[in-house]
This record gives C-alpha cells, sequence and structure tokens, in this order.
C-alpha cells in the first residue's frame, strides 16, 4: 500500500533557507487531529529559528505556527473537534496541565510546554497534527487568509496590550509590523491613542502606520511630543528598551513582545527609576486566545496581507526581513484557501 504524501518547506540546518520536500502524511496521534493546511502565517519567531536563534531546534524541521486548516482526521479519543471543521492553531502547542505554572493559568510559563513550528512541526506544509486540546475554533466572517494573522501576530498583540494595563491610553509601538497594526485597532478601537516608532526614515511604514490609527509616527531614534503610558517593543532590538524607558511617565510599563532580543545595552537607573515597570510577554495561553478570537469580529481587526505560495516561503522570510512588507505575510497552501 502506497504511504500517503504530503509537501513541507523543511528546515534542515541552522540558517536554511528552506527546502521543499515529500514527506509521508504524519500519523494522527491519540488526542490529536490531522489537518489540511489551507494557509499558514509568517511570523517574525520564524526568522529566529532560520537564525538559529532559539536553544534546543532539533533538525529537521517545519516551521509556521498561524495556521488554517481542516479536520482531515481524529485521533483515538478526539470529541471537542469534528471532521471538515475549520480550526486554527497557535505557537503554544502542549502544556504539562499539572504544574504550578498551568495550575495558576499561565501555562504558557510550563517548563514542559511545546510549541508549534518549533519542536513540533509546523504548517509550513500541506499537513501537519494537532493536539485537539490546543487548537481553536475561528470566528465566521474572516477568510482563511484573514484570519490566519491573527493567531500570533494578533495574539501576541492583545497579551503585550493588556500587560499595558487598562489605564495606559497612550501606547507607544516600537516596529510597526504585523503584530503593531492589529493591536493598533484594538487599541483605538478601546479609545486609547497610538505612537508608532519605526526604523529611522522609514517613511513607507510611518505613512502606513498613519493609515491603521497611529496618532504620532516617527523614527526609534526621535522623542514623541508627550511622555507615553506605556510602550510594546515589538522588534528584536535591544537598544530600544532604554530608548523606550525614556519616553514613558513614570508608574508607566515598556513590554517587551517577542521571544528573542537583542543583548539590551546598560542603562541609567534614573530612567527606570520612578516605579517604571519593565517586562517580558512569553508565549501566549488558550484564554488569551479565545477571547482574542472573540474580540477581533467586534473591533473588527483587519489584516493587511501579502500571500506567497508555499514555495516561496523563503522569498516571504527574506521580505519580512529585509522590512518590505506592511501588514503580514501568509503563506497559501491550499489551492482553494
Amino acid at each position: 500500500m502506497r504511504v500517503p504524501e504530503c509537501m513541507a518547506m523543511v528546515l534542515e540546518q541552522p540558517h536554511g533557507p528552506l527546502q521543499l520536500r515529500k514527506r509521508p502524511v504524519p500519523k494522527v496521534m491519540p488526542g490529536h487531529v490531522l489537518l489540511e493546511v489551507g494557509v499558514c502565517g509568517v511570523c517574525r519567531t520564524d526568522l529566529h529559528l532560520l537564525d538559529a536563534e532559539l536553544p534546543g531546534i532539533g533538525y529537521p524541521i517545519v516551521p509556521g505556527h498561524q495556521i488554517v486548516g481542516r479536520v482531515a482526521a481524529l485521533g483515538q479519543g478526539v470529541t471537542s473537534v469534528q471532521l471538515g471543521q475549520r480550526v486554527g492553531v497557535t505557537w503554544l502547542a502542549a502544556s504539562c496541565g499539572s504544574c504550578d505554572f498551568c495550575r495558576r493559568g499561565e501555562e504558557n510559563l510550563c517548563d514542559q510546554a511545546r510549541f508549534t513550528g518549533y519542536q513540533i512541526d509546523g504548517g509550513f506544509a500541506t499537513h501537519c497534527v494537532a493536539d485537539a486540546g490546543y487548537v481553536f475554533p475561528l470566528p465566521d466572517g474572516y477568510t482563511d487568509l484573514e484570519v490566519a494573522p491573527l493567531l500570533c501576530a494578533g495574539l501576541i498583540g492583545f497579551r503585550c496590550l493588556r500587560l499595558c494595563g487598562e489605564q495606559a491610553h497612550r501606547v507607544g509601538l516600537y516596529g510597526f509590523g504585523s503584530a503593531a497594526h492589529l493591536i493598533t485597532q484594538v487599541a483605538r478601537w478601546q479609545g486609547r491613542e497610538l505612537f508608532a516608532f519605526t526604523r529611522p526614515g522609514d517613511l513607507m511604514t510611518q505613512t502606513f502606520a498613519r493609515q491603521v490609527g497611529a496618532q504620532w509616527t516617527g523614527g526609534s531614534d526621535q522623542v514623541p511630543p508627550v511622555l507615553l503610558d506605556a510602550a510594546i517593543i515589538f522588534a528584536s532590538a535591544g537598544e530600544l528598551v532604554p530608548a523606550a524607558l525614556r519616553v514613558v511617565r513614570k508608574g508607566g510599563s515598556v513590554v517587551c513582545g517577542g521571544i528573542h532580543m537583542s543583548d539590551i545595552p546598560s542603562f541609567p537607573y534614573s530612567i527606570l527609576w520612578g516605579e517604571r515597570h519593565l517586562r517580558s510577554v512569553a508565549n501566549l495561553t488558550r484564554l488569551d486566545g479565545r477571547e482574542f478570537l472573540a474580540v477581533a469580529p467586534r473591533v473588527p481587526v483587519h489584516a493587511q496581507i501579502t500571500t506567497y505560495p508555499l514555495v516561496q516561503a523563503n522569498r516571504a522570510l527574506e521580505d519580512l526581513r529585509s522590512g518590505r512588507l506592511k501588514g503580514s505575510a501568509v503563506l497559501v497552501v491550499a489551492s482553494n484557501s
């Protein structure tokens, strides 16, 4: 009997590039589902994987953790989803469920957590397997392409914004890419003012930020006209941390939203003093996912999308790296998506 096959863009060694490979369709384990992938969003974390900036990468690995697909097979014991159902898969693939972190609702910090497209094969492929307890029903009204960026860029942005605090009216965003352009829409809907910081001289992105809803735009080397209540750093540049602290008022917050950041340079205590808060966001929880996917249609959140066929995943990653993209990149895997 011939084994069914799938196509995947595979990272076989550090620094890539991804290679198109024909592989057996993955087997469905108990408690899991097999998905026929429709589309998969491209994330800066995929670049960190490509650049070997994440620890303990096992090669070969298929990246991709903003997956929209249809359930093609059910593993033993799965009753939470149905065959043919459209679902989304995010970065968090599994957690132990019993440690102190999990019992406190902090499953994103679980030491036994596993992550899609990093420790298990992800969605840069025609098929993938996911734990049925970690997939999300997706809201109606969004196409596959429209909803894919919400599954990481939107979710991480949402968690970052929440950690800024409800009283943070003026919020700065350092790095105006996929996450920033999505969460700007949520923040404006909540009545906040947004200040977008881009690479110095990047007038195209600054124009885009104003179109999406930013009240003020400038380079990351500039100072906004007022002190901010909070700032979110989406870019992976550690030197932005002191820059953000300098423009946040006393009692304000700086939230680092990436999974990886270059070293943070030393800075004077005076810019942290005054009860300013500096914190990171680590991954996300399933509760974040449920809450954001309920909020997004109410805003409504719309992603600006650039599409690529699966075989052009390397091009999508390079466009992301270079800053040529506006909004979100999405790989089209199935012809009907």
